[in-house]
């Protein structure tokens, strides 16, 4: 399920990559990055732009079947050290991929790594890969960062359908978000409706919109609270506050990964 139309996504696409590369115009590229420590400022911005392009050329290409990374045109980023070509090539590889997805459509078939087999996926994929990496900037750079609700409530949504996902597919700490009886309840204090129960079953997990009392809420600003679910800030931070078991929701916050 996608919240948002396909268009929209789109233009996430591009709005986001447009505020990273604001967020990193003038920094130290050698700085490291607090919320990704292997990687230095420029590693981050090659890792989105070659994304970009990866996402971009199995829509262009309509490809049944995965592409390599060294098959990508163009994916590792320009030589050298110069910002200016840098930043040249993450909006380039951004407007490129956003143009693939335009033409094909939401619906056209292409190999994805999940649960959707369309283009579909990876516009809104590629719009949360953005989203959640311009986070990682804008808290290497201390600059502001605003999300959106929607587009905010919509990066809960999907990465709860990754961990899922993941859990399906014998991920191993995945397979350990369960249990039943347990469960946590996110609670956006600053948008109508946006919360989410996530319960712990015998076998897996299972979520869904919903104010009901939990093992242990999470409850603050959406931004907030969508950084904290994505391991970007601790649960305490951010005017965000934990109401009940901290053990559970840290639990699921160590168990939760990305493949």
């Amino acid at each position: 399920m996608t919240s948002l139309a396909h268009d929209r996504y789109c233009d996430e696409i591009l709005f986001q990559t447009d505020a990273l590369r604001a967020a990193v115009t003038g920094a130290d590229l050698t700085a490291r990055v607090p919320t990704c420590p292997d990687w230095s400022l420029r590693d981050l911005v090659v890792h989105v732009g070659g994304a970009h392009r990866w996402a971009g050329e199995i829509v262009r290409t309509r490809a049944a079947a995965e592409i390599p990374d060294e098959e990508v045109p163009d994916a590792e980023g320009p030589g050298g050290d110069d910002p200016g070509a840098l930043d040249a090539w993450l909006a380039e590889g951004a407007a490129g991929t956003v143009a693939a997805l335009r033409e094909a459509g939401p619906d056209t078939a292409v190999w994805t790594w999940a649960w959707e087999q369309r283009t579909a996926f990876w516009a809104r994929r590629m719009a949360h890969e953005t989203v959640v990496h311009r986070a990682d900037a804008a808290l290497a750079t201390g600059t502001v960062y605003e999300v959106v609700p929607d587009l905010a409530a919509d990066t809960i949504d999907e990465w709860l359908q990754i961990v899922a996902f993941s859990q399906a597919e014998g991920d191993p700490e995945a397979a350990e978000l369960r249990g039943g009886g347990r469960s946590l309840h996110l609670h956006a204090t600053d948008v109508p409706s946006a919360e989410w129960l996530i319960e712990f079953g015998e076998k897996d997990f299972t979520w869904r919109r919903a104010h009901e009392k939990a093992t242990v809420a999470l409850r603050g600003p959406l931004t907030e609270l969508m950084l904290a679910f994505n391991r970007r800030q601790k649960p305490d931070e951010g005017g965000l506050e934990v109401l009940g078991d901290r053990d559970l929701l840290d639990f699921w916050l160590d168990r939760s990964s990305f493949g």
